[in-house]
């Protein structure tokens, strides 16, 4: 099995979003056709959330408001290799990534001492239907906007495909690795946060043609983060991350690539 580079590209100017995650002929990550680079361009904080693909940093909160949080749509600064954003309310974010055959990324977040947080690389990956999500350290999962929301993974969501016309969110705790395999290709995502490991989760939007309503599409979010929960406004108590004594927050993700195809 082969171990090819990958290469990223990323959108300073408007939300720090990742374009691209590149290894070898694969491009893992999806792109909206229905949304127009301008309309995601022109999005500006307050608008609401424009799904044009590739990968998002979700920070302070995922759903609630602002929904999908308040970086993806406002200016970064810096490189490709060393980026920061002001987080109204909360600090700062500063991203590091160091490119090579693995990609790792760092993650710092400055505030004030006791600000509660939630975290997430909303990454939206192009699989096939063959495509099956591993989470070795899975065992429960909290599925949102459904009763009786707790069940045990996988229960039949590590299949990603064939489309059934089925939209799922769901938040599954104490995870720290996903294993995406698809056909010939896979992918790895390890992420760490050695001040609250025990906040390590995955959120999957598992949307198999069952989202929009009025004009339902497909797409796949494997979502590593830090936190428990959605919503930042709603989350239990202990279910945020939570910026310490220091006024710093660190984690990290990395990202590796490999596959069986010939070259």
């Amino acid at each position: 099995m082969s171990l090819p580079p990958i290469d990223c590209t990323v959108d300073l100017a408007h939300g720090g979003r990742w374009t691209s995650w590149r290894s070898g002929r694969r491009e893992w990550l999806w792109r909206n056709r229905l949304v127009s680079a301008a309309e995601r361009s022109a999005a500006a904080p307050g608008d609401a959330f424009v799904d044009a693909g590739g990968a998002e940093e979700c920070l302070p909160t995922v759903r609630g408001r602002p929904d999908h949080g308040d970086t993806w749509s406002r200016p970064w600064s810096g490189t490709s290799a060393d980026a920061w954003v002001e987080v109204p309310g909360l600090g700062t974010l500063r991203r590091s990534v160091a490119a090579g055959p693995v990609l790792q990324v760092g993650y710092r977040i400055d505030g004030a001492p006791g600000t509660r947080f939630l975290h997430a690389v909303h990454a939206l990956l192009g699989l096939s239907e063959d495509a099956v999500l591993e989470l070795p350290e899975a065992r429960t999962m909290i599925i949102l906007d459904q009763p009786g929301q707790e069940r045990r993974w996988p229960s039949g969501l590590d299949r990603l495909g064939p489309d059934d016309g089925t939209a799922t969110c769901a938040v599954v705790p104490g995870v720290r690795r996903a294993v995406i395999t698809d056909g010939a290709d896979r992918l790895q995502l390890d992420w760490d946060c050695p001040e609250a490991p025990e906040l390590c989760s995955l959120m999957l939007w598992r949307n198999l043609g069952g989202w929009p309503q009025a004009a339902p599409y497909r797409s796949i979010g494997i979502e590593p983060m830090v936190g428990r929960a959605a919503d930042r406004s709603t989350a239990a108590p202990g279910d945020c991350a939570v910026i310490g004594s220091s006024g710093v927050f660190h984690w990290s993700l990395t990202i590796r690539a490999s596959t069986n195809a010939p070259t």
